[in-house]
């Protein structure tokens, strides 16, 4: 699970001390001392001599740590954090929207024999190639984990219907590579009008909500309009084959 889908547990009214803070994050108190000597976390609210946190230092302890996890190191965190001009909390939002996962379909785990049984004896040089697309992944004693089950159900009513593994693998890292660039366009059209605007006006306030929404908003939008012009290429592939075909079995039939 995510830490920032965590986000709610806690009343924005909390206080914590900071042993309640480290056991809240799961980080040791020694750390959260050295990211607030950093500026990386406000100062707590003092009182008789006692420092406590609220639910807004909990976000951004957590929003510090998925960054850590995606790689980014304290000096690059320090320098977002600095720039950005959001609270932690819209951070931690936006983060969340952007490693939502896009569909939502639970991965399958399957044997060695069950692939066996559904395709047969695969090839190696093509169980290389499945292995490079991420749709069967080994996790060992034999179990595989599938991450799409509907796409290799689609493979095997592929392969069912007397289409070569081989033929099917061939199509599959085509469409890979097709929809790796559409989604990369969908991405860029993101950033480039909303995003990019949105940081050029200083991160206001009143926009955050609307350019956090509009990744979601996006996600439905981007299959629909995929979906829908693949029906339409489709439908016109389709008969353009289908009368060439025609007329070829009429001429060898004269």
């Amino acid at each position: 699970m995510s830490l920032g889908t965590q986000r709610g547990d806690l009343a924005a009214d909390a206080e914590l001390t900071i042993e309640q803070l480290a056991a809240e994050v799961g980080m040791s108190v020694r750390n959260i001392r050295n990211h607030q000597s950093r500026g990386l976390l406000p100062a707590p609210v003092v009182r008789a001599r006692v420092g406590y946190y609220s639910a807004e230092h909990v976000k951004r302890l957590r929003l510090i740590r998925e960054l850590q996890a995606d790689g980014f190191n304290l000096k690059a965190i320090e320098r977002l954090l600095s720039t950005s001009g959001a609270s932690a909390g819209r951070l931690v939002d936006l983060r969340d929207a952007l490693a939502e996962p896009f569909q939502s379909e639970t991965p399958e785990i399957v044997t060695a024999a069950e692939l066996s049984e559904r395709f047969g004896d695969v090839d190696s040089r093509d169980a290389e190639r499945i292995r490079k697309l991420k749709l069967v992944t080994p996790i060992g004693d034999d179990r595989f984990e599938v991450s799409s089950p509907a796409l290799l159900k689609a493979a095997e009513d592929v392969v069912a219907l007397g289409i070569s593994l081989h033929a099917a693998i061939n199509l599959v890292e085509r469409v890979s590579r097709d929809c790796e660039s559409i989604s990369r366009a969908f991405v860029r059209l993101y950033r480039k009008e909303l995003w990019e605007p949105f940081v050029d006006t200083g991160h206001p306030e009143d926009r955050w909500d609307e350019v956090i929404e509009a990744i979601a908003a996006l996600r439905p939008i981007a299959t629909e309009a995929l979906l829908a012009m693949f029906k339409l290429r489709m439908t016109a592939e389709v008969d353009q084959q289908s009368s060439r075909l025609i007329e070829r079995h009429a001429r060898r039939s004269r």
